[in-house]
């Protein structure tokens, strides 16, 4: 403090940003960050399409494609595809700043599909005893029907908490 109360002038040529400034360039910084994930996304999408499709048409020439198991790791990729897709509407909703109401649905949706992915794919044969694969069983089943319950929730009372 100098003699007449008041702080010391900064010392000349010194510019220090201002946090405005700073916070501008900082959100800038994160929107081109969030854009170039949402590009990530979309070509893991295209590049997972492109291998489905080439999956497919390799179980139709060899014959494998009435085998169950097959048609199971189609399911599994497609779901993965759409959960890719959740995760990029998910990205694209935070570029464009819309309402958490709508990104928290975003994700819920995300976690429902990959609960059902793990589902659709759970063979208890990949667990070392019974009780382990009723335990993840268990698991699966109780996150699955609390994001359903978040869902239902959501979309039945989401706009009256939002008040």
């Amino acid at each position: 403090m100098t003699d007449d109360g008041e702080a010391p002038a900064e010392p000349e040529g010194r510019d220090r940003p201002s946090p405005g400034r700073v916070a501008n360039v900082t959100n800038r910084f994160i929107h081109a960050a969030e854009l170039v994930a949402a590009a990530v996304f979309a070509l893991l999408f295209a590049i997972g399409v492109v291998d489905l499709i080439i999956q497919i048409v390799g179980a139709v020439q060899s014959g494998r494609i009435t085998d169950p198991l097959v048609v199971i790791g189609f399911i599994d990729t497609g779901l993965l595809l759409l959960i890719i897709v959740e995760v990029y509407e998910t990205v694209i909703a935070y570029t464009e700043e819309s309402e958490t109401r709508r990104i928290v649905r975003l994700v819920i949706y995300t976690g429902v599909i990959a609960m059902v992915r793990k589902t659709i794919i759970f063979r208890t044969g990949e667990y070392a005893t019974t009780q382990d694969a009723l335990l993840a069983a268990l698991a699966y089943t109780t996150l699955i029907l609390g994001l359903v319950g978040l869902l239902l929730v959501e979309r039945g009372h989401g706009q009256k908490l939002m008040s």
